[in-house]
């Protein structure tokens, strides 16, 4: 078990909530672009960022992660930006310093995550994404952060390397794995067995986040829980993977009358697979019945979601005040104030 800290504290008497999943839903409000999904909306609309992180603080989450994800020096070049680097990621940093400041006991997050460039076979690849990871989290220590996310790692050698530089930053770490739909990691290693090495490194929370959506992530999580002793986290994506379709990138949706320009589903026409939210709810109830304390959604989240985790396990958020009441609704409700002919209406709308 790793050494007793904050996180691990908060963890220990009961769950913690985490909203992830910024690429998506700032996409979906006109502030990035799918396909490059590189987070210049730091820079760019800070009020932007800062608004939606304080969404997701309202519906629950108790860590506000700063949204450097994509935001790593290789990704930079690869829009031509790599002078904007260093900026980006302490605007981003202290936007989420700022917000989670608000809420007394929030935590913030400093964050890294897949490279896209990562090599088995490479070493000289190897040390360039380590390099990234090291100036990222020292950027992290430097503004603030109370613990480091590493998360969406499909490459098990990727990870681990994640989670040494992470550690060694002396702050609480969470690790969590993505695997694809070849059901280990891409490198060969088997997904529980990354698990266990990275809880052995000292990673106080390590799990798994993006990529599956409840039922493809579900059996995996069983797997990790029984296998590590360390926490757990648990992060889907709210779409409706299935075991012939393990992951979001080749969900396949027939009945779309305009598929996408570029072939696929993913990104950008995902909408009509998504899970409802009460899907969600049961997937978060469940992990938590587990022993899984460390719960959110990932790409594809919205406040709503991460409102319906958080009262899934028992929590009562700023923005359950707006939780449901179907019983004022005009025609499904049974107020008694509510036209009988109109309630009458509902079985045949």
């Amino acid at each position: 078990m790793t050494q007793t800290n904050a996180l691990t504290q908060r963890l220990d008497a009961g769950p913690v909530i985490c909203a992830e999943g910024f690429l998506f839903e700032l996409e979906k409000r006109g502030y990035l672009s799918a396909g490059e999904f590189v987070p210049e909306v730091a820079l760019e609309f800070p009020d932007a960022l800062r608004s939606l992180h304080v969404d997701f603080q309202r519906a629950g989450s108790d860590i506000v992660e700063a949204f450097t994800y994509n935001g790593h020096r290789e990704k930079m070049r690869v829009i031509g930006k790599e002078d904007l680097l260093e900026p980006l990621n302490r605007s981003a940093l202290q936007i989420a310093r700022s917000v989670a400041d608000e809420v007394p006991g929030n935590f913030m997050a400093g964050n890294i995550s897949n490279s896209n460039i990562w090599d088995p076979a490479e070493t000289a690849k190897q040390d360039e994404v380590r390099a990234m990871f090291a100036e990222m989290v020292g950027w992290a220590v430097e503004e603030g952060a109370d613990l480091i996310i590493g998360e969406t790692f499909y490459f098990a050698g990727e990870a681990i390397a994640a989670a040494e530089i992470a550690k060694a930053s002396g702050l609480p770490v969470v690790l969590t794995l993505a695997p694809m739909a070849f059901q280990e990691m891409a490198d060969g290693v088997g997904i529980v067995e990354t698990a266990q090495r990275l809880e052995q490194l000292g990673v106080d929370v390590v799990g798994l986040n993006c990529f599956r959506g409840p039922a493809t992530m579900m059996p995996w999580l069983k797997q990790i829980r029984e296998a590590v002793s360390c926490h757990v986290g648990a992060l889907p994506i709210p779409y409706r993977t299935t075991e012939e379709e393990p992951t979001f990138f080749n969900l396949s949706d027939p009945h779309a009358a305009v598929p996408s320009p570029h072939g696929r589903t993913f990104p950008t026409a995902l909408d009509p697979l998504q899970t409802n939210r009460y899907e969600i709810g049961a997937f978060a109830k469940e992990a938590h019945d587990l022993g899984v304390n460390y719960i959110g959604v990932c790409c594809g989240a919205t406040p709503m979601h991460i409102r319906e985790v958080a009262e899934a396990v028992g929590l009562t958020t700023e923005a359950s005040r707006f939780s449901e009441n179907m019983s004022n609704h005009f025609m499904y409700g049974d107020n008694e104030r509510l036209a009988e002919n109109v309630v009458a209406l509902g079985d045949r709308a």
